[in-house]
């Protein structure tokens, strides 16, 4: 074959591969739904606020909302309401009203997408695209992939085995906060504690669920390295967060485990983490010539003194707009930047999560948050659901390790507001995962 022949063969197959990428994308829109979403979380987890780069995240965002759109239309579905919905669209609303109408400010938007546009989506998108048992084994998956992920890399950072963390953004002190923490990729330690607290939660269930039989040793085998794996390094991970909430967050889903859980495994699990972390302490405490950073990020009393100049001034400006709160942005930081005094940040941010809805809404948006949550707490409950469903990832079966997560959630949200993207995204999944097995069975038992 001639050299021109090669080459128009090579410009053809090129050109074959290039019409032929659409289609496969649109196969997996359509065929594969579960593939995109989960590549969503993955763009959200790899993309923070803080980070300047090519906003992979609200790309395959619009993927996955315009092909659930398409699959919606060609499959003549209908579109589900839940009881969580009515409140999360009307302070999705709310937070739109608040900041249309106002001066184009880029961050609000943002702030705004992370906190309700992409968890409303994807609570309402779940239900559907995890609506087989495989679908929500990936995702099961994906989220111990996940906390391995996230429990390596602040083991590397203590090592100093920092050719190993990726990806390198994570390492780089001048851009997001808690450099000196393990922050991981969201570049906030708080977020990346509470991410590795509520991804241990499920793959303790998984842990759970494995059955006493062994049906196949060698497959046994690696699950029981992944586990022990997983086993060593989470706790570590959670340590060198050097954040109390975090900390607090974890003792609380380790005790109400320890309380409520069924399974036994879950229970030895959680007790030897806490063995573990124990052990920890204590070489900071007892063999170190120092109190030990450990130690000393327990005994430190620096952050609170801003964060009550911030809680007073949030305070007075509720009682002064108790209904229906300031709005938006415009309205709400150059107020508290006349209240508070003690300092000048960039951002004003009141680090309680219902504090910003009192200040923003009032007795109304903290009214419909209630709401929320109320009705996540709800979810899982029913018993007509059968064996085999139980046994599903994120079955009815998850729903005390759902609760747990929940209380984690709240908990969390008394030090910080949860602008959280990947985080929300992920918590509002498994919530739709569970209002849809709900709803099914609720149509299921009509006479």
């Amino acid at each position: 074959m001639s050299a021109e022949a090669i080459a128009v063969d090579s410009r053809a197959r090129v050109g074959t591969r290039l019409l032929g990428f659409p289609f496969k994308v649109l196969y997996l829109l359509l065929l594969a739904p579960e593939h995109v979403f989960l590549l969503a979380l993955t763009a959200m987890l790899f993309c923070p606020p803080d980070l300047q780069v090519f906003p992979a995240d609200r790309l395959v965002f619009a993927l996955l909302v315009a092909g659930a759109c398409l699959r919606f239309l060609l499959r003549c579905d209908r579109f589900r309401m839940y009881a969580a919905s009515w409140p999360m669209l009307v302070l999705l609303i709310l937070g739109l009203c608040g900041t249309v109408f106002q001066p184009y400010d880029s961050k609000a938007w943002s702030v705004l997408a992370a906190q309700w546009i992409v968890p409303v989506a994807m609570f309402h998108l779940s239900g559907t695209v995890f609506s087989t048992a495989e679908s929500r084994r990936k995702l099961e998956w994906f989220s111990i992939a996940v906390l391995l992920y996230l429990s390596l890399i602040p083991v590397f950072w203590l090592l100093d085995i920092k050719s190993l963390i990726f990806p390198r953004y994570i390492l780089d002190e001048s851009i997001g906060i808690h450099a000196d923490r393990a922050r991981g990729p969201f570049l906030q330690a708080v977020a990346n504690g509470m991410c590795l607290n509520m991804l241990a939660i499920v793959a303790l269930h998984a842990f759970d669920r494995r059955p006493a039989t062994i049906p196949n040793p060698r497959r046994f085998s690696r699950a029981a390295s992944l586990a022990t794996l997983l086993l060593v390094v989470t706790p570590v991970a959670l340590l060198a967060t050097k954040t109390r909430a975090v900390w607090l967050g974890a003792a609380l889903s380790g005790a109400l485990i320890v309380l409520f859980a069924r399974g036994r495994r879950s229970r030895v699990v959680v007790v030897a983490v806490v063995l573990l972390a124990a052990v920890v302490m204590s070489y900071a405490w007892l063999l170190q010539p120092g109190p030990g950073e450990l130690i000393e990020r327990l005994q430190d009393r620096s952050p609170i003194e801003f964060r009550v100049d911030m809680y007073r001034a949030g305070w007075q400006m509720f009682t002064e707009k108790r209904l229906l709160g300031w709005g938006s942005d415009a309205n709400i930081q150059p107020e508290v930047e006349r209240r508070v005094s003690s300092f000048r940040p960039e951002y004003y941010i009141f680090h309680n999560t219902y504090l910003q809805l009192a200040v923003q809404h009032g007795v109304v948006g903290v009214a419909l948050y209630i709401w929320m949550f109320i009705a996540f707490f709800r979810l899982g409950t029913l018993s007509s659901f059968n064996h085999a469903a139980r046994e599903c990832p994120f079955g009815p079966g998850f729903g005390l390790m759902w609760r747990i997560m929940l209380c984690v959630y709240l908990l969390n949200a008394t030090v910080v507001v949860m602008n959280y993207q990947f985080l929300n995204g992920y918590m509002f999944t498994i919530a739709g995962i569970l209002a849809a097995h709900q709803k099914d069975e609720g149509l299921r038992g009509r006479p």
